[in-house]
């Protein structure tokens, strides 16, 4: 019994993994409302009763895979948190993430293509309170940290449409060193430590 039950396993775990893989790519291609169930069935090789036999529903399947998205960050992470120049490495970090020439993240671009619609801006909305808010608020170290950590996300968040995906001329070009220079003391204030604490 069990020489058999182990492939089934390992099948239905590959189709989730490719459902996933699909529907991130059409999400971040099309956005929420653009992106079809057939045609992210289409991209995992499966039919569309398959995905909601998987996922229930296209929410969910959303829901998925903007968490997907958010497992592995690159500004929060936690190598990033636990640094005693944690400013400075999280401007570096953004700074470095939107550099000329880097393709936008997934999970950006799938929030940034999905926002118009409330479905998928409800979906979002949990999803980054679940974990990115919650990873940042527990990186500050002053009163009102949800509302320091909001506003670190929309920094977050900000820096990467004007720089990356709208190029601005003053951030694209911009020197990455002064970019950092000016976004770490902004990084500090918001987190609650000294800025005397960055490295420069």
């Amino acid at each position: 019994m069990e020489s058999t039950a182990e492939p089934r396993r390992r099948d239905a775990a590959g189709t989730r993994a490719a459902i996933l893989a699909s529907a991130r790519r059409a999400f971040a291609a099309s956005g929420y409302d653009g992106a079809g169930v057939r045609e992210i069935a289409a991209g995992a090789g499966v039919t569309a009763m398959l995905v909601n036999r998987y996922f229930g529903s296209k929410e969910q399947l959303f829901a998925e895979v903007v968490a997907d998205t958010m497992a592995d960050p690159v500004i929060l992470a936690p190598e990033n948190l636990a640094s005693p120049t944690i400013a400075r490495d999280l401007a570096s970090a953004l700074v470095g993430l939107t550099a000329a020439g880097a393709g936008p993240l997934d999970g950006f671009l799938i929030l940034f293509r999905s926002s118009s619609s409330p479905a998928a801006a409800r979906i979002a909305r949990e999803q980054i309170a679940r974990i990115h808010h919650k990873t940042a608020t527990g990186a500050v170290r002053a009163a009102h940290a949800p509302e320091r950590a909001a506003l670190l996300l929309s920094l977050v968040a900000g820096v990467q449409m004007m720089r990356q995906m709208i190029a601005l001329e003053a951030l694209a070009d911009a020197d990455p060193d002064i970019l950092v220079g000016i976004l770490a003391p902004i990084v500090a204030q918001l987190l609650g430590i000294e800025a005397d604490s960055i490295a420069r």
